[in-house]
C-alpha cells in the first residue's frame, strides 16, 4: 500500500511539472566513472502471455505495413512514417528491454491498437490522425536525413483553427531515462499537459531521447518542426521555444543559437552552461583537457547571451529549485554585458516552490507570452547583436558570418537597419560576412542603400568607419557580401567565382561530433589491419559506436563496405571511416590528401611520430572524394557511457582530431589515452602555434 501511495504522488508530480520524468534527477553517486549504471535502465520481465500477445500484434502490423509500402499511391508513402513509428516503438521495447513498469504492457497493447488502426485508415486512404480544430493530441512521424530512422513528435491542439497561419509552441521534454519511444507514444496519444492557449498548436520533439536535444536531438528538433510546419497552418514568425528541466536546457541552447526562429522563449529550470552546473548541481570535480573546455562554448549560453537581445525571453524558476542556477546565471551574464549592451533577463520566480512549474507562474507566463505573440516580429529589425564560437551557427536574420579569424573564439557582430543607411560593427574575429535582405525589406523608393562597416579593435584605436555605397539588385533585393583586407574591408564581386581549397565554413568546421548532425554513412573495414591490435581496437569501437548510436541516439548507422559506397552515397553523406590503410581501401584511398602519414610502422601528424601498433588516428576533416562532406575517421559521437548520466556532460569531449594511445584501454569516458590532440586552424592546417599536448 505504501509503494502505490509514493507511486501515486511521483506520477502527480511529474504531471504538474510540465515534463513526462523531469523528477528524474543526476547526482554525486553518477559521479564515479568506473561504476556506471546503465542508460537506458534495465527493464522488467514481459509475462509470456502479453509477450506473445504483443509478438501476434506486431507480427500483424508489420503485415499491414508491407502491404502499404507496396501501394503505389502518393498520399499513402507520405504518411507512412505515421504508421511506422509504431512498429519501431513496440519492436524495440520488446526485443530490447524496454519495458520498465507494468503499465508498460497496457501502453504497449494502446500503441499497438494505434498502429494497427492508422494502418487499415491508410490503406483506405484516410489520415484521421491529422485532424485538427477541437482539443486534440496526437503524434506524428518522419524520416530523419541522419540515419533514415523514423522518428516520432508529439502534436497538442487547443481549438486549433482549421485555417490561417497561427502561432505554435515548441516544448522540449524533461529528462527521463525510461522515456523510449513506446513511452513517448502513449504518453503524447493521450496527455495535454501542458496545454497549449486556445488557439495555439504545441509541438513536442522525441528528441533523440535523453540529450537536451543537443547534436542529433537538436536535429530531430529542426526536423520536427519542418515536418509540423508542413502539415499545420503555422506562422513561422510565431514559433516559440520553451520547455521545463531538461527541456529547459534544450530551450536555453536552442535560443541563444537560433535567435531569430522563435518569437519568445521560455526556458525552464535545467541548465545553461556546463562547469558551474555540474560543480553546482551535480558535485562534481572537474579535470577538463584544455579543449574540454573550448568545447563547453558550443553550449555554454552564457558565451551567446547577447544574442537573447534579440529574442524575448521569459525563464522561470521555483524558488527551492537547485535548477534555479540555470537563469541565474544567465542573468548574471546578460547584465555583465558592456554597459551599452546589459540588459536585464526576465526571470519569474516562484515562492516556495521547487522543482515544479506553479499554476500562478504558469499562468503570468501565458500572459506574457500571448502579449509577446500580439506584438508580432518586425520584418525587419531596427538593431540586433549576434554571437557565435562557430560557424555551425552562423546566421541570423540578414546576417551571415562566412569565416572566421579562430573558432571558438567568440566573435560578435551588431547590425544597425536605419531608415536610410546599415551599420555593421565587427569583431576582429570575424574575415567574411554576407548580408541579405529579400524584396521588400528595403524602402522601394531606393537604388542605392549606404552601409558603414565598423571595425572594432582593442585598444585606443578601438572603431574604424569603412563607407560603402551599395546598389540593389535587379529584383529590388540586396545581398552583398565583405572580406577583411588588412585592417579594411572589400565587397566581393557577385560574379566572382567561388573560392577553392579547403576553408572552414558552415557545416564543414568540425569538431568531430558536428559531422552526426548530417547525413551520416559508416564505413566498415574488410581486411586484417595493420597490427592485430588495432584491429581489435577498431572493431570495438565499432561495434560500440554502432550499440551506442542505437542506444542513445535510437537511430540504427547506414553501414556498407568499402566496395559498395556509391557516388551517390559520396554527395549525400559524411563518410565514417574505420580501420587503416590496410584495412579498408577507402582510407587508403583519401589517405595522401590527410595531413598525416600512415604505415606499418609510424603514425605521423601535426610534426610527431607515433608507434603504429599503439596508437590510432580519430579526424574530422573535407573528404576528398567529396569536398562539402566530411570524412572522419575511426570516431562516432565523442562523449561516452559516463557522460550519459548528466545532460550537462554530453557535448563533444575530442576536436577535430586526435592520437588515442590504445595500449591503455577504452573505458566510460575515453577511447584510450589521449596523447595528442588539437583544433585544425581556418585552413585546415595544422596549427604551428599549438597548446602543450594533453
Amino acid at each position: 500500500m505504501r509503494t502505490q501511495w509514493v507511486s501515486t504522488i511521483l506520477v502527480l508530480l511529474c504531471v504538474f511539472s510540465w515534463s513526462l520524468g523531469s523528477l528524474q534527477a543526476d547526482g554525486p553517486s553518477d559521479n564515479r566513472a568506473e561504476n556506471v549504471r546503465p542508460i537506458p535502465p534495465p527493464g522488467i520481465a514481459i509475462p509470456d502471455d502479453r509477450r506473445e500477445s504483443l509478438l501476434t500484434g506486431l507480427g500483424t502490423l508489420n503485415e499491414k505495413i508491407q502491404s502499404l509500402y507496396g501501394m503505389k499511391d502518393e498520399l499513402v508513402q507520405k504518411y507512412l512514417p505515421d504508421v511506422e513509428i509504431f512498429h519501431r516503438a513496440l519492436s524495440l521495447a520488446l526485443h530490447e528491454d524496454g519495458f520498465f513498469e507494468v503499465a508498460d504492457f497496457d501502453r504497449a497493447d494502446a500503441v499497438l491498437r494505434e498502429g494497427i488502426a492508422r494502418a487499415d485508415a491508410l490503406a483506405g486512404r484516410s489520415t484521421p490522425w491529422r485532424q485538427v480544430g477541437r482539443r486534440f493530441a496526437t503524434v506524428r512521424g518522419f524520416r530523419s536525413k541522419l540515419d533514415g530512422t523514423v522518428q516520432p513528435y508529439g502534436v497538442v491542439m487547443n481549438n486549433y483553427p482549421p485555417d490561417g497561419s497561427k502561432r505554435a509552441d515548441v516544448w522540449c521534454r524533461g529528462r527521463s531515462e525510461k522515456g523510449l519511444e513506446l513511452q513517448f507514444l502513449a504518453a503524447r496519444l493521450t496527455q495535454f499537459d501542458p496545454l497549449p492557449e486556445s488557439g495555439v498548436l504545441m509541438i513536442h520533439p522525441f528528441g533523440r531521447y535523453c540529450n537536451a536535444n543537443k547534436l542529433a536531438g537538436e536535429v530531430d528538433t529542426l526536423e520536427a518542426i519542418e515536418h509540423a510546419m508542413s502539415e499545420y497552418a503555422i506562422d513561422p514568425r510565431r514559433v516559440s521555444i520553451r520547455g521545463f528541466s531538461m527541456g529547459g536546457a534544450a530551450a536555453w541552447h536552442l535560443a541563444v543559437h537560433y535567435p531569430d526562429r522563435w518569437f519568445a522563449a521560455n526556458p525552464g529550470a535545467g541548465f545553461s552552461e556546463t562547469p558551474d552546473f555540474l560543480k553546482v548541481f551535480q558535485s562534481e570535480t572537474l579535470k577538463p583537457y584544455w579543449f574540454e573546455q573550448k568545447l563547453w562554448q558550443m553550449y555554454d549560453a552564457p558565451v551567446w547571451v547577447r544574442n537573447l537581445r534579440m529574442l524575448p525571453t521569459i525563464a522561470y524558476s521555483g524558488a527551492l529549485d537547485k535548477q534555479k542556477q540555470a537563469a541565474d546565471i544567465m542573468a548574471k551574464a546578460a547584465w555583465e554585458l558592456p554597459v551599452h549592451e546589459r540588459f536585464e533577463l526576465t526571470h519569474i520566480i516562484a515562492p516556495n516552490t521547487g522543482h515544479q512549474v506553479a499554476p500562478e507562474a504558469r499562468k503570468e507566463i501565458e500572459k506574457r507570452l500571448k502579449a509577446l505573440d500580439r506584438l508580432g516580429s518586425e520584418l525587419v529589425p531596427s538593431a540586433y547583436s549576434f554571437t557565435t564560437c562557430t560557424l555551425r551557427y552562423a546566421k541570423a536574420h540578414q546576417l551571415t558570418m562566412d569565416r572566421l579569424t579562430e573558432h571558438w573564439r567568440p566573435t560578435t557582430v551588431h547590425v544597425v537597419n536605419g531608415e536610410k543607411s546599415i551599420q555593421v560593427t565587427v569583431d576582429p574575429g570575424l574575415q567574411q560576412f554576407s548580408l541579405e535582405y529579400a524584396i521588400g525589406e528595403i524602402p522601394k523608393d531606393r537604388d542605392r542603400v549606404d552601409l558603414t562597416i565598423i571595425n572594432r579593435f582593442e585598444g585606443p584605436l578601438k572603431f574604424v568607419p569603412i563607407p560603402f555605397s551599395l546598389s540593389l539588385r535587379s529584383d529590388r533585393s540586396l545581398a552583398a557580401t565583405f572580406r577583411r583586407k588588412g585592417d579594411t574591408w572589400e565587397q566581393v564581386s557577385p560574379i566572382e567565382p567561388q573560392p577553392t581549397g579547403l576553408y572552414k565554413r558552415h557545416a564543414l568546421q568540425g569538431p568531430i561530433d558536428d559531422a552526426f548532425m548530417d547525413g551520416f554513412l559508416f564505413v566498415r573495414p574488410v581486411a586484417d589491419g595493420l597490427h592485430p591490435e588495432t584491429q581489435r581496437w577498431v572493431q570495438s569501437e565499432l561495434d560500440r559506436a554502432v550499440r551506442e548510436w542505437h542506444r542513445q541516439m535510437r537511430g540504427d548507422v547506414r553501414i556498407k563496405n568499402p566496395e559498395d559506397v556509391t557516388p551517390e552515397d559520396l554527395r549525400k553523406y559524411h563518410l565514417i571511416l574505420w580501420g587503416d590503410p590496410q584495412s579498408n581501401p577507402l582510407i587508403a584511398q583519401v589517405l595522401p590528401k590527410l595531413p598525416m602519414q600512415w604505415n606499418a610502422e609510424t603514425l605521423e601528424l601535426a610534426g610527431a611520430k607515433w608507434n603504429s601498433p599503439t596508437h590510432m588516428p580519430v579526424m574530422i576533416y573535407p573528404n576528398p572524394l567529396s569536398t562539402d562532406r566530411y570524412v572522419v575517421l575511426n570516431s562516432s559521437f565523442t562523449y561516452r557511457e559516463y557522460d550519459y548520466l548528466n545532460n550537462a556532460r554530453q557535448v563533444p569531449k575530442l576536436p577535430d582530431w586526435a592520437v588515442i594511445d590504445i595500449s591503455v584501454p577504452p573505458d566510460a569516458r575515453w577511447p584510450g589515452r589521449i596523447a595528442d590532440a588539437d583544433f585544425f586552424d581556418e585552413l585546415w592546417q595544422f596549427k604551428p602555434d599549438r597548446p602543450s599536448k594533453p
